[in-house]
């Protein structure tokens, strides 16, 4: 089967592994979250859990696994470096809620954490699933060999902190009402959205124990597609519905965001999510039809309404 060929078949195996990836993660997590607290800190347990179960489509850990799956079969230790993975990205939802970053009052179709357990819990909340994400890469449990464990906290650590995603949304609060180019506009997202995409596609090479070529195919696959998610969601929030998408919409205009839909408009955006999509699904072309959920992932990405 092509990899830009798209059927209903197609479409329906990826929504099929996609659903059994999240579930089989939401398993793991619980697990994970279950443990370890009192009556005294019940609460901040009570709001990690609210913040990372129950919701969310899984896209960076399921892109971990599938990666993964191009040289294994899937096992206990690569959901558990997804779950890594993911307890970073609602930590990072969390504290990108707040009142002093994007204040936002739903997400999931829910109150988001501070709004449910107050700032102090959320920031809390935040801080402590940021650090059981390197905890979890840490045990010796979840990987035999050391050197695989240090190659993803290293890898974890730089996609996540003050080089990657933490710099893309400082970066991204100092162009508010700024006139950027396009190319800042692409650092910004390479680095707020885009970091821990091409993270979550490397840790699979990793433990898969990928060669260079293939690594730098799935590295040029995640930074288009990370793109993509990104401009994606812009388009979303400034043509979505705040029903469907489950938050607020229409906030990047108000808020005077940096994005490629204030700078192109909403035409010329779609025709460069196309043009994304493409360069995505044309990057994995050295896996051949084992990479073909992959290529549909870069589809959903870029088609999805919320």
């Amino acid at each position: 089967m092509a990899l830009t060929e798209e059927t209903g078949q197609e479409t329906s195996e990826f929504m099929r592994q996609l659903k059994a990836v999240a579930a089989r993660l939401e398993t793991r997590l619980e697990l994970i979250l279950s443990d370890g607290f009192s009556a005294k800190d019940a609460r901040l347990g009570e709001a990690m859990r609210y913040a990372v179960l129950g919701g969310g489509k899984r896209i960076r850990p399921f892109l971990l696994i599938e990666s993964a799956s191009l040289f294994a079969p899937p096992t206990d230790v690569v959901y558990d470096v997804a779950a890594a993975l993911e307890c970073v990205h609602c930590y990072s939802l969390v504290h990108d809620d707040l009142p002093a970053m994007d204040d936002d009052m739903l997400r999931r179709g829910r109150p988001t954490v501070h709004v449910a357990f107050g700032e102090a819990t959320a920031i809390l909340a935040g801080d402590a699933l940021l650090t059981l994400a390197f905890e979890i890469l840490a045990r010796p449990e979840t990987h035999e060999s050391a050197e695989v464990r240090a190659e993803l906290i290293m890898g974890l650590a730089r996609a996540a902190g003050w080089r990657g995603m933490v710099k893309g949304q400082a970066l991204d609060l100092a162009a508010e009402g700024a006139d950027p180019t396009g190319e800042e506009i692409d650092r910004i997202q390479a680095l707020k959205t885009g970091q821990l995409i091409e993270f979550a596609c490397d840790a699979g090479a990793i433990l898969g124990r990928a060669n260079g070529q293939q690594r730098e195919a799935l590295k040029t696959y995640a930074q288009a597609l990370g793109r993509a998610f990104q401009l994606a969601d812009d388009l979303l929030d400034a043509d979505g519905d705040e029903s469907t998408l489950g938050k607020a919409a229409q906030k990047d205009g108000a808020a005077g965001k940096a994005t490629h839909v204030a700078l192109l408009g909403v035409e010329r955006a779609r025709e460069q999510l196309g043009e994304l999509e493409g360069q995505a699904i044309g990057a994995l072309a050295p896996f051949g039809d084992d990479a073909v959920i992959l290529a549909e992932a870069a589809r959903f990405v870029s088609r999805r309404t919320h």
